[in-house]
């Protein structure tokens, strides 16, 4: 008889998962796969593409739904979990489907954070997480010229770029000096806003979103100093958190992730949990590499070899937000007891940090040339 296995989210860290256990053996669970969207797995990381009009959603499909078929997996989409009998080992849908299970996967990913503020429910208010807002934007773009990003980071000026191409008047709203102050230090920063600045982006460094005004749908945004914008479409890309909410409502221990050892199991016996939900040694994540390497490791417990323990690592960054290339890994600011090595070219837009300490490099930003990245990485 074989085990039961289900996995709920048919995202990215849970699919890898499955996909390393087929690699392992094909036929060691019945598996069933729960997701909230009404297709297969697709590639996240591509909706930047979509909204700029590169790709469509065909082509960044991961596993079409034949697929699915052709591993033998139950797929339900469009159908959110909303409870997990532990005792009974079984999983309930908001509509009544019940499975279930031997082992269970929680990979709920993470929700966007929204700004608690006044008019967030209005009609043109959204966030930058799925291919159903993609749509929206694009759809968006058709008929309306003014949209507001809030947020700064790296998804913020992925979706000002998109919408830009898709022809629409974009201003950035960031609450400090330093775009994408993540990943660059306030040099580097300086740079690539001159340079998206060339290109027709507007900023608004140092506001704070106080209010979105309108009657149905956004029409101003309204910050804290009293000034306002028009808007008629506002993107909020200012950050996302684990999704907990099913595993708290389920008595699964979390934090501000679900509680995870280093083999990817939860503090309740044959559950496990991967990806953007989690959280391991007061870490969370929301990279892709730290994903797939959790997915080996889950795999590798659920078919029982034990031989494997997930550590976090140091991660790097590397983008090219409209057609800039950036890589930056590590402490990259410095402190007291680290010296710097900087090469700045401002004609030709480069700038190249390198932060050592003991003479190791403990920090790294290449902007503008990257080659470099992987070599100063490692």
């Amino acid at each position: 008889m074989k085990e039961k296995l289900v996995l709920i989210g048919n995202g990215m860290a849970g699919m890898r998962t499955v996909d390393e256990l087929l690699k392992l053996s094909p036929d060691k669970f019945d598996i069933t796969v729960f997701g909230a969207e009404p297709h297969g797995n697709y590639n996240r990381i591509m909706l930047s593409p979509v909204l700029a009009g590169d790709k469509d959603l065909s082509e960044i499909i991961i596993n079409d739904l034949q697929w699915y078929h052709d591993n033998n997996i139950t797929l339900h989409t469009g159908k959110t979990v909303t409870k997990i009998d532990r005792i009974n080992k079984k999983v309930i849908t908001a509509d009544g489907i019940n499975a279930d299970y031997n082992r269970l996967i929680l990979a709920t990913g993470s929700v966007p954070v929204i700004l608690d503020i006044p008019g967030k429910d209005l009609e043109g208010v959204i966030s930058f997480r799925d291919i159903n807002d993609v749509n929206i934007m694009v759809e968006t773009a058709k008929t309306h010229k003014k949209a507001i990003v809030i947020g700064g980071g790296l998804l913020g000026l992925e979706a000002a770029n998109g919408l830009m191409i898709q022809g629409m008047d974009v201003s950035v709203v960031h609450r400090n000096n330093t775009l994408m102050s993540q990943q660059l230090d306030q040099a580097a920063a300086d740079l690539m806003r001159a340079e998206l600045e060339e290109k027709g982006m507007h900023f608004l460094m140092n506001h704070h979103t106080d209010a979105l005004l309108g009657d149905e749908r956004v029409e101003k945004v309204r910050f804290k100093d009293g000034s306002e914008v028009e808007a008629d479409l506002v993107i909020m890309a200012i950050g996302v958190r684990p999704n907990i909410k099913l595993a708290n409502a389920s008595g699964i221990q979390c934090d501000r992730g679900i509680l995870v050892d280093d083999t990817l199991q939860t503090f309740t016996p044959n559950i496990y949990a991967v990806g953007e939900c989690v959280q391991h040694r007061k870490k969370t994540f929301g990279l892709v590499a730290p994903l797939f390497e959790q997915a080996k490791v889950c795999a590798n417990h659920l078919f029982d070899m034990g031989i494997s323990s997930y550590v976090s690592n140091v991660t790097s960054t590397k983008l090219k937000v409209t057609g800039i290339n950036l890589f930056s890994a590590g402490d990259y600011e410095g402190d007291e007891g680290t010296e710097s090595i900087v090469f700045k070219d401002s004609a030709r837009h480069i700038y190249k940090k390198l932060v050592i300490k003991n003479n190791k490099i403990v920090g790294i930003i290449l902007y503008g040339e990257t080659l470099d990245g992987n070599w100063y990485f490692s």
